[in-house]
């Protein structure tokens, strides 16, 4: 039965504007079972007709079938199928992989192919091959470490361990002395009696003589086809029992799909990479630079996004300030605050009617001197509010103490709160509770002391004030008299009537002394309680919701002030949302050119890959052909190479994220920079490794997957 036929098969190269022909008419059958030597001379075409019987190249023209299947315009992949289930080869330069066991080599076609075998099975199989051929005690060994002969009995094995129907054999003594030489002949007729076909390539008619048919051919075509009788060969070696003879059989079950072949793939790749650690490492060396630079920018990045936050929210991320408006004469304008025109009943009715508020607290600001003992200071700011105001600036839990309430407002207590700037300064760390100190000559008490805030945006010390009840900071410490308090808000008609017109702020509604004349009460100016304050400070519900709140405030104050419409406001309203657009934008784009530095790391670690990658294509296009050789699809080569560069860069990426967290650990201990561990970022990190890996791997492992298996077989 025909197991191989060709008809009128023509090969021509054409390595320029001249066609070279190898082949002409070539028209051959060979059957089953048969042990056929081809022969001829070097240039001859007789290896050129053995890489077309192997699917390793094309004919120019005419047609080939093998095993009943016409194969000549088989697809690629088709072609790698074929010689994967059926066809074994034998190269006259062993074709070896450096650095990689006997065992492993011979496991080669399996690993390649798609047989549906255990790796138990498949180790078990190639054993006993090695076995078979005198190689039992040197499975571990590497190419350098065996001599020719047993070299060329690994190849034997790796082409036998897919139990091929063919066997081919290009000048398998070429390379070999006499006696290895008579010992592998031997071997190819001991497995041609067992059924397998083989077909020896050779030039040397010593050598053809071992086969039973020889087919002789000259300057590209068939001059010579004869039957050669011969006595039975003698065993090289005696079977083991556990080792059954090579048959002929097909392999069945192949692959359905890829889940079972990406282990075998992932493992050629991790052990392609071992074998050049050194180089490996290297490579990831640019990908970990990058990682790392990446992960570190981020937490510094984030860091100082949180420090700036948390500043912010140390002032009142969502605080409004309510200032009164600014007086005007002869077209001066006097500024902010020159006209008192907030109360503290305004507090009192936006708490009340504003949804959008939460807390709300009167203040009135004093500068002076603080006393205690022998010792004095100048806070930055002296204080008086309610105890809401707590509340507004995020201050509700003490260091030490108490707050005071609103009882102590109302009966103006000289009760207090002190920062931890005046305990370092006035009570030299000690505590200060029960402590009394003065402030213009006034002796308060100090209940409670605030906890630390440090300095704010614009660098003011925070922890450097006092706070106390408005009432008692308003009326007796700034002391405030008719004739140092701006009245121009008071809406009279008789100039003469504005003296004393707010005398029915006093409290009280009955009047215990006879009532002075206007004359009088010109004379001699008493001290006035103006039931104003300097500012109101309200805390919103959420940043979200400032603007409503400002809407809601701003038509409160209009309605109770009476200012028709078309009027300007008697007041303004600060917030933070402007200050904080304005920092988030600069923390973002300080971020994103830190990130934009850091990835120009990756690119370059990418490019080194790439550029690593395709020298080791270069390196390794014997390996790819003879890999394709014995069976492996071209997809398959693309996914082991870009299987390689995306573990490299994993790799690179993990070392990068363990490096990067180091680096962000000593910046924050040498540099006293803020920094925060960013989980997005070292999760975006091993997913830019990854893709990394697929962009800049794909083209070496493109270039690698497209080479033609006998030109890569043929590179030096």
């Amino acid at each position: 039965m025909e197991l191989i036929r060709v008809d009128r098969i023509c090969k021509t190269y054409r390595p320029g504007e001249v066609d070279i022909p190898v082949l002409r008419d070539v028209s051959l059958a060979i059957g089953k079972g048969e042990f056929v030597a081809l022969v001829g001379a070097s240039g001859s075409g007789k290896t050129t007709l053995m890489n077309i019987l192997g699917c390793l190249d094309r004919a120019t023209s005419g047609q080939y079938w093998f095993d009943g299947e016409e194969v000549s315009e088989l697809s690629v992949d088709q072609r790698a199928d074929l010689r994967s289930r059926k066809l074994g080869f034998v190269f006259q330069n062993f074709n070896l992989l450096p650095r990689t066991s006997a065992l492993a080599n011979v496991l080669l076609p399996l690993e390649c192919g798609h047989e549906a075998t255990g790796s138990a099975e498949m180790v078990s199989r190639a054993t006993a091959l090695l076995e078979r051929v005198g190689l039992g005690e040197r499975i571990t060994h590497e190419p350098s470490q065996m001599s020719g002969g047993q070299q060329q009995r690994v190849a034997i094995a790796r082409a036998l361990i897919n139990r091929p129907t063919l066997l081919l054999a290009d000048e398998p003594t070429g390379n070999l002395d006499s006696k290895t030489s008579a010992d592998i002949l031997r071997l190819f007729q001991q497995l041609n009696a067992e059924g397998v076909t083989v077909l020896l390539v050779t030039h040397d008619p010593e050598v053809a003589r071992h086969a039973k048919r020889v087919i002789t051919i000259r300057d590209g075509r068939v001059v010579e086809d004869r039957v050669v009788s011969q006595p039975e060969p003698q065993p090289l070696l005696p079977t083991p029992q556990s080792v059954a003879p090579i048959t002929n059989v097909a392999v069945a079950n192949p692959f359905s799909g890829v889940d079972r072949i990406l282990p075998r793939t992932l493992s050629v790749a991790l052990t392609a990479l071992r074998r050049n650690i050194m180089r490996s490492a290297l490579t990831a060396l640019g990908i970990i630079i990058g990682i790392a630079a990446v992960i570190a920018m981020m937490e510094v990045g984030q860091g100082s996004r949180t420090a700036v936050q948390q500043n912010i929210a140390s002032m009142g991320a969502n605080t409004l300030l309510i200032m009164p408006g600014a007086a005007a004469s002869g077209g001066v304008t006097m500024g902010s605050g020159s006209v008192l025109t907030l109360t503290p009943d305004d507090a009192d009715e936006i708490a009340r009617q504003c949804p959008g508020i939460v807390a709300v607290a009167p203040m009135v600001r004093a500068r002076t001197q603080v006393i205690y003992g022998n010792r004095n200071w100048v806070p930055v700011s002296i204080i008086g509010t309610t105890p809401a105001f707590l509340r507004v600036r995020d201050w509700e839990t003490l260091a030490e103490g108490v707050a005071f309430d609103d009882r102590d407002v109302r009966n103006g207590s000289t009760v207090c709160l002190v920062g931890q700037t005046l305990v370092r300064e006035l009570f030299q760390g000690r505590s200060p509770l029960g402590e009394e100190i003065r402030i213009q000559n006034v002796t308060f008490k100090v209940v409670g002391v605030l906890n630390r805030k440090g300095a704010n945006m614009v660098g003011m010390d925070q922890d450097d004030t006092v706070l106390a009840p408005w009432t008692t900071v308003k009326y007796r410490v700034s002391g405030a008299t008719l004739g140092n308090v701006n009245q121009s808000n008071e809406a009279t008609t008789d100039t003469t009537q504005r003296v004393n017109s707010l005398s029915q702020r006093y409290p009280g509604t009955v009047s215990r002394y006879p009532v002075p004349s206007i004359t009088e009460a010109a004379d001699t100016p008493q001290p006035v309680r103006f039931a104003t304050v300097d500012q109101i400070l309200a805390k919103a519900v959420s940043p979200e919701m400032i603007p409503e709140a400002v809407d809601q405030t701003t038509a409160l104050l209009r309605q109770r002030h009476r200012i028709r419409p078309g009027q300007e406001d008697d007041f303004s309203i600060r917030d933070m949302t402007e200050m904080m657009k304005t920092l988030a934008s600069t923390s973002q784009l300080i971020g994103s050119l830190l990130l934009a530095v850091a990835l120009i790391s990756l690119v370059v670690g990418g490019v080194g890959i790439m550029n690593i990658m395709l020298v080791s294509v270069t390196e390794r296009t014997r390996e790819i052909g003879l890999r394709m050789a014995v069976g492996a699809r071209p997809r398959l080569i693309l996914r082991q190479f870009l299987i390689e560069a995306i573990v490299l860069c994993l790799v690179g990426g993990a070392a990068g994220v363990v490096f990067g967290r180091l680096s962000s650990l000593l910046v924050r201990v040498l540099l006293h920079w803020p920094t925060q561990v960013s989980y997005p970022a070292i999760f975006a990190a091993v997913g830019v490794a990854v893709s990394v890996g697929l962009v800049f791997g794909y083209y070496p492992a493109r270039k690698a997957a497209r080479l033609d298996p006998i030109d890569a077989l043929r590179h030096e």
